[in-house]
């Protein structure tokens, strides 16, 4: 009894720090935006609420054309996370998508930390209060914080810890077959949660079995069997369960291959520095070395480093700990790329991830991110350091002052990467014209609402008055991942344009009125059709004057200013005839 209050204390913090760390999104669910994650907030709360209207409606949840009209988005190609929209679809449909997105964020966290205790208190260490530093910091480390800013698929961790444990217990002998089930079931359900941080665990996870296999070849043999067993059958009933989905991703309509990103690597000097949302959070620093608030993915701070230098030295005997810290540093050199960068100065010497870099699934991870496979090894090894303490000093019978000491010094170091509140701001109000229904009366059955400019990741907030609108009409291009082209199967973020999008992104890149021919005109009526648009909408906006302007020319007719926004009716011309 004492144990499991003792488990509810611990994960009751966790959540209460969750909580907080979120509060101003909390306090402000109606118009509270996570100002870090830029057009993120706006395309998750889609994904829910799209997800949510599948389900609603008993469609199918891995396609959608409310976005990209007429060709719609690959739900299950993008990082929809249908293994929380799914079962959340309720939350989504009575309360709205916001308050689906402050949960999976918060939960992400706190339930990361809490499956992170619970594996390290049952099997690895002895105390609790061990298990409880480990599962803290792999909870709410630095690139965790990072990406909760934006990434709901990276901080929802909390089914790898037990997919560890099962790969643990095969290698163990213990009950292959009921194992073996296990691990199926939750390496399918992973898959629905997030395959990106799936690949970085299984990397990080694999190099730790290799490092533990090489240090006890004596026990390799006996692993072999149930492994071989209960692999067989993870990986049979995975494939029964995701099928479909993955032939869907991979194949179905709107898919891709790979999604290229370029040389993203860490820069040697982002291990050292402090992350933007810490105690001592170095924004500038931050930025000269990561790609954005939500990628700090290497920002354990100088004291963290050295620690872990220290704790490696300390239990490098220890076969546990020392797979751990060789999975630990070997991610960490991986995920500084294929060219090494110190202090943004490439040195000439290439990185370990130039082996991976082409391989089919990792030429569409962001090597940088393979830094976070370091924070529950970080996480383990903490634990194993405060559990020999708390053991030496309960031999030596002298308990406090050397746990204390311990946990005094692992505080003064894990203080100064602690994380301060995500940063809330006011998003802008939905115009009346969407959010009190006006636009029925301009949208024809079946028909779309082209914004002006059109829908993009750098123009995401038409998907939220998309589904402020209840999502009961479609738009064309948008924000989610899609191939280059029609016979072009690499990834890019958002849809192929239509000429007349590009003409729209002229104005946004001048500032200018353009020119319009003729040739322009018919190839705007011929984009209009090929969206089945039925009313073209305008907010008030930076450049508002020159785009409405160009749409006047284009169209020939003049914009009405109708419940907050500038709008041209176009079915007159998109009619068939």
């Amino acid at each position: 009894m004492r144990r499991s209050w003792a488990d509810a204390g611990i994960i009751g913090a966790y959540l209460a720090f969750a909580v907080l760390l979120f509060g101003g999104l909390w306090t402000d669910l109606g118009q509270g935006y996570l100002w870090n994650s830029a057009s993120d907030q706006n395309l998750w709360e889609w994904f829910f609420a799209a997800t949510a209207k599948s389900v609603q409606h008993l469609e199918n949840p891995l396609t959608s054309a409310l976005q990209n009209y007429p060709l719609g988005v690959n739900m299950m190609a993008n990082t929809a996370m249908l293994g929380l929209g799914i079962p959340l679809a309720p939350i989504t449909l009575a309360f709205g998508p916001t308050v689906t997105w402050a949960i999976a964020l918060t939960g992400g966290l706190a339930g990361t930390a809490a499956a992170w205790y619970w594996v390290f208190s049952r099997h690895l260490v002895r105390h609790r209060v061990s298990a409880a530093v480990g599962g803290a910091f792999a909870g709410f480390a630095p690139p965790m914080i990072s990406h909760a800013n934006a990434h709901p698929n990276f901080v929802a961790w909390f089914v790898l810890p037990f997919l560890a444990l099962k790969v643990i217990h095969l290698a163990q002998g213990k009950r292959p077959v009921r194992n073996g089930i296990w691990l199926g079931v939750l390496t399918a359900y992973q898959i629905f949660l997030g395959e990106e941080p799936l690949l970085i665990f299984a990397l990080g996870f694999l190099v730790f079995a290799i490092a533990y296999c090489v240090s006890r070849p004596g026990e390799v043999r006996a692993m072999v069997r149930p492994v071989a067993l209960g692999g067989g059958i993870a990986v049979v009933l995975t494939l029964v369960l995701v099928a479909f989905p993955l032939w869907w991703q991979f194949f179905g309509p709107q898919s891709y291959l790979a999604l290229e990103h370029g040389q993203v690597g860490n820069d040697t000097a982002a291990f050292t520095r402090f992350a933007t949302q810490s105690v001592s959070g170095q924004p500038e620093a931050a930025a000269a070395v990561s790609m954005n608030r939500t990628e700090e993915n290497a920002f354990f701070g100088w004291p963290l480093i050295v620690l872990m230098v220290v704790v490696t030295a300390w239990l490098w005997r220890e076969v546990v700990a020392r797979s751990i810290a060789i999975s630990m540093f070997l991610l960490a050199w991986l995920s500084l790329g294929s060219e090494i960068t110190v202090l943004h100065e490439q040195i000439g010497l290439a990185g370990p991830w130039k082996l991976l870099a082409n391989l089919p699934l990792f030429e569409s991870l962001l090597e940088s991110r393979l830094a976070m496979a370091c924070v529950p090894a970080v996480g383990a090894l903490l634990a194993i350091a405060t559990d020999r303490v708390f053991t030496a000093a309960g031999k030596r019978d002298q308990r406090l002052p050397i746990r204390l000491i311990w946990l005094g010094a692992v505080a003064a170091v894990l203080l100064p990467i602690a994380p301060t509140q995500l940063v809330v701001q006011q998003r802008p109000h939905t115009p009346a014209f969407f959010a009190d229904g006006t636009w029925r009366t301009y949208v024809s059955p079946g028909g779309t609402v082209v914004p002006v400019p059109l829908p993009s990741s750098g123009e995401s907030e038409p998907l939220h008055w998309q589904v402020d609108a209840g999502l009961q009409y479609a738009m064309p291009e948008g924000y989610f991942v899609g191939p280059q082209g029609p016979n072009d199967k690499r990834g890019r973020y958002g849809s192929y344009q239509r000429p007349t999008s590009l003409l729209f992104d002229r104005v946004r890149d001048s500032g200018q009125v353009q020119a319009v021919s003729d040739a322009d005109r018919d190839q705007a009526i011929a984009d209009l059709r090929y969206w089945n648009a039925s009313v073209l909408v305008l907010i008030p906006r930076d450049r508002g004057d020159a785009y409405r302007a160009t749409v006047d020319l284009l169209l020939r007719k003049p914009g009405q200013y109708i419940d907050g926004v500038w709008i041209w009716d176009v079915r007159p011309l998109t009619a068939r005839r």
